[in-house]
């Protein structure tokens, strides 16, 4: 491991996910409008410091977030997905005051699109002043970072992110979110490689997404399931 990124994600072969680094971990949920729509995250939990420490991946573990060894009971963990960059993965939208950049693939459904209108109707709005500034936040609001906005200079904005993990969890569509990573730290693949570094990553955590070990969403087919458990912005 190179000491000038001891912040690890290691996916282990038929296991759990491997976090080493005294990487903070916490809990989020997500915070709905009356729509429907997440507007914010709301801390819940802090969880104690651990230079390493195992998380489920697999959905069945009665110690969540946590592994407590249920994928010995039966776990498909072939990871499926593939090792390209963001910009591989993302498609353009040319909008009236501001671009966006859209990588379909990332979507965790964290909803954050969905305020004041979807991202992609109000990237047409040509008339009010105050859509640039609602598109960037719905944009560096996107766990996945699925999608990106920028601005017509060609500056990409993202948002300032620590380097910590936070397991995210939807009351209100009762179902537990992914394992939103954060900062840049390492995402290391079970035979050793290195997935493209990104600010913002969504990794599965219910053991159904078929883009492992990223979420793809499918945590929502379990939707009315009972569920356990205004960032600083850069210009790239």
């Amino acid at each position: 491991m190179s000491s000038q990124n001891p912040e690890r994600v290691k996916v282990l072969e038929d296991g759990p996910y491997e976090v080493s680094g005294n990487v903070p971990l916490n809990q989020l949920n997500l915070v709905p409008d009356a729509e429907g729509a997440c507007v914010e995250y709301a801390k819940q939990k802090d969880y104690e410091d651990q230079p390493v420490y195992h998380l489920c991946r697999c959905g069945m573990s009665n110690d969540k977030p946590y592994c407590d060894g249920s994928h010995y009971h039966g776990f498909e963990s072939r990871e499926t997905a593939e090792h390209k960059t963001y910009d591989e993965m993302a498609g353009f939208i040319q909008g009236e005051q501001i671009d966006l950049l859209d990588a379909e693939i990332l979507c965790a459904v964290g909803r954050f699109c969905d305020t004041n209108g979807t991202t992609w109707d109000l990237v047409k709005d040509k008339d009010n002043p105050k859509i640039k500034d609602i598109v960037i936040d719905q944009c560096c609001k996107c766990p996945s970072g699925r999608l990106t906005a920028v601005t017509k200079y060609g500056q990409r904005i993202e948002p300032r992110l620590p380097k910590e993990i936070s397991v995210l969890e939807d009351p209100d569509c009762q179902v537990r979110g992914p394992i939103w990573v954060k900062g840049g730290i390492i995402i290391e693949d079970a035979e050793g490689g290195i997935y493209p570094v990104r600010n913002r990553v969504t990794l599965c955590r219910c053991g159904k997404s078929q883009n492992k070990p990223f979420c793809d969403a499918r945590h929502m087919d379990n939707e009315g399931e009972t569920a356990q458990e205004s960032d600083d912005i850069s210009l790239l």
